[in-house]
């Protein structure tokens, strides 16, 4: 009896081993190889690392797993050929998106002819997609375009600046500027200008008069092209080229002699560090040591860097590196930054979010300008573009094919043809919604603006260009990324008359986004170094007397 109970007991152990070793190797195949659907799309994981400080201050790393929708090729060819090295890592805040393999993969197992089943399947994929985006928000704090101004009123009366070692006439002439810019005569309009497009215009009008009149730059010659003085005045990251381009040929504020200069330009290339230098510098730590021999460099050859630690200096920057590769070693400079993420280190105040410019040619930086009047727009919203990150994919996977007017799209062919029609439906939309992707930052904004449509934007924590001038609610929406469900709702509250009124102050601000071959007043070089000096001039401190 004894015998049978323990061959009953070790029988039983056995059986409970058997459960415990198969579940745990069916939870291995599922995470290696995905769940197998039954419905008409199957979706790969994507590991979501969140990274949260616990009660000691220490950083502790978390993991969910979630799924990615869909995959193509990217419409901006450029922001994957010019880094083909980087990795499908996505910086959500705090939260970390690696896309481990992204695919929508049609189902064999799916028999056709039943309707049911492909509602069904739409269902859980509009269900999936909203339980996605409400995860990342969970994780990732959302600092909204109101909270931004407050930030902005906030920065003007603190002060991040080092007090210079010793004092400089070039710092009496910007304090003297600063007092003249508060004093400003009030302006109600100007002409070609809309005043409710400026935070205060009066300021604006009498600041960029005295940088004309008044600012000075110098501009290093040390460094080596391609890294330093080559621009790159083509594809998606042109707005430092242009810059660099504009600046170093620029005989109006250039000084020779740098003891006369009120800022010095770093004429550096993020985009040529990020792809110049070889398998060797790959990490970010290793560019950004890069960039701090040469800071090294000028500070060991020249005073005027180690007289305010940086903060008369300025860089451009585009590639969505800039911020990351400078935040370090450069954090007293003005940084004009494409990537101005303000939950990843942008700083409101100090440095100046520089736009998204996509130049296909360098000839003619300015074509395929204008669009229909508001009464020919027969689409109330249009998007179209690559897979990138975790927005686009829902937005797609919500909108598209879901209502007439709504013309939301994944990739369009790169051909002519494609790209014709891509500018079309921007010319005969209301509204063009410029969704993130992998970082916060788009051409979409300055696409929009170019082709006379009311960008709706679509990007968590993004500081959209020239923010400490433009007062970005009267010509553009704002839409958070975790509202992407209800846009056309949104859209549709918009009044008519309100409407119209966005879409004039579009048309009028569109002069600020564009290069010109030569410069002219108010245009997109004037407007970055417009910002550049803004943020010094606030920032200004003399040397204390004793």
């Amino acid at each position: 009896m004894r015998i049978r109970t323990r061959l009953e007991r070790f029988d039983i152990r056995r059986l409970l081993s058997a459960i415990i070793v198969t579940v745990g190797l069916v939870v291995l195949l599922v995470l290696c190889f995905g769940i197998p659907c039954p419905n008409s799309f199957c979706f790969s994981p994507v590991k979501v690392s969140e990274i949260v400080p616990n009660s000691s201050n220490e950083v502790v790393t978390t993991e969910m797993n979630h799924i990615n929708l869909s995959s193509d090729d990217e419409y901006e060819e450029e922001t994957r050929n010019d880094d083909s090295s980087r990795q499908n890592v996505v910086a959500v805040s705090n939260v970390k998106v690696e896309l481990i393999n992204v695919s929508v993969i049609p189902s064999p197992n799916v028999p056709l002819g039943k309707p049911e089943t492909a509602v069904d399947s739409s269902v859980l994929v509009r269900s999936k997609a909203l339980s996605i985006l409400r995860r990342q928000k969970q994780v990732a704090a959302t600092v909204s375009i109101s909270q931004m101004n407050s930030l902005l009123i906030q920065s003007r009366p603190s002060s991040h600046s080092p007090k210079p070692r010793w004092s400089s006439a070039r710092d009496s002439e910007m304090l003297s500027a600063k007092s003249e810019i508060e004093k400003a005569s009030v302006v109600h309009e100007s002409l070609g200008l809309d005043a409710s497009i400026y935070r205060n215009i009066s300021k604006f009008l009498r600041s960029y008069d005295l940088m004309e009149r008044k600012l000075r730059v110098y501009v290093y010659k040390e460094g080596k092209k391609p890294i330093f003085h080559r621009p790159m005045p083509r594809g998606i990251y042109a707005s430092e080229g242009w810059f660099m381009k504009l600046m170093e040929s620029n005989k109006k504020f250039l000084v020779k002699d740098p003891r006369k200069a009120h800022l010095f330009y770093i004429p550096v290339s993020i985009k040529a560090l990020r792809t110049s230098l070889g398998s060797d510098f790959q990490t970010p730590k290793s560019l950004a040591d890069h960039l701090k021999e040469y800071v090294d460099l000028i500070a060991a050859k020249y005073k005027f860097w180690n007289r305010t630690g940086g903060a008369d200096h300025f860089l451009v920057a585009c590639h969505d590196w800039g911020n990351k590769l400078t935040k370090k070693h450069m954090s007293n400079s003005v940084r004009a930054l494409c990537n101005s993420n303000v939950a990843q280190g942008f700083r409101i105040g100090i440095d100046t979010a520089l736009p998204v410019t996509y130049i296909r040619s360098a000839v003619s930086p300015i074509e395929y300008r204008g669009g229909k009047p508001p009464s020919e727009r027969k689409i109330l919203a249009f998007f179209a573009g690559s897979m990138h990150g975790y927005l686009r994919p829902i937005l797609v996977q919500l909108w598209e094919n879901k209502e007439p007017d709504m013309k939301i799209l994944g990739p369009m062919p790169r051909d002519p043809q494609g790209k014709k029609q891509y500018r079309e439906y921007m010319k005969s939309s209301r509204y063009c919604v410029c969704a993130r992707g992998y970082e916060v930052h788009t051409p979409r904004v300055v696409e929009a603006i170019v082709n006379e449509c009311v960008p709706v934007i679509i990007a968590d924590n993004y500081v959209p260009p020239f923010f400490e001038v433009l007062n970005w609610e009267e010509f553009a929406v704002f839409v958070e990324e975790k509202d992407v469900e209800n846009l056309r709702n949104i859209l549709l509250s918009i009044p008519e008359e309100r409407y119209i009124g966005m879409q004039a102050r579009v048309k009028t601000v569109q002069q600020h986004f564009l290069w010109h071959k030569k410069p002219v007043k108010f245009d997109l070089f004037h407007m970055v170094l417009h910002s550049v000096w803004h943020s010094r001039i606030n920032r200004i401190k003399t040397k204390s007397r004793h």
